[in-house]
C-alpha cells in the first residue's frame, strides 16, 4: 500500500513540475537580448539632464543611430561624451 501511495505521490509531483514550466511565460533580458540603440539614446537623454547646456544632446542621438549603439556614452565617463560637449 505505501509503495503504491509513493509512486503515485511522485508521478503527482512529476506532473506538477512539468506543468509549473510550461506556464511561466517569462522572457529576461539576457536571454532576449537588449536593443544597444534604445540604451545608447536613453543615456544620452540622462546626459543631457546632467549636464544641461554643456551636453549635445541631439548630437548624441544621431551618433546613436549612425552606429547602431556600439559607442554608448557615459555620463561620468569623459572619454565617452568628449564628442558631445560644447564650450558654451
Amino acid at each position: 500500500m505505501a509503495a503504491k501511495f509513493t509512486a503515485a505521490l511522485a508521478l503527482f509531483a512529476a506532473f506538477a513540475f512539468a506543468a509549473h514550466f510550461e506556464s511561466v511565460a517569462s522572457s529576461p533580458a539576457i536571454a532576449t537580448g537588449y536593443d544597444a540603440i534604445s540604451i545608447c539614446i536613453e543615456n544620452c537623454a540622462q546626459c543631457k539632464k546632467m549636464l544641461g547646456a554643456w551636453f549635445e544632446g541631439p548630437l548624441c542621438a544621431e551618433s546613436c543611430i549612425k552606429y547602431k549603439g556600439k559607442l554608448i556614452p557615459e555620463c561620468e565617463d569623459f572619454a565617452s561624451i568628449s564628442q558631445f560637449l560644447n564650450k558654451l
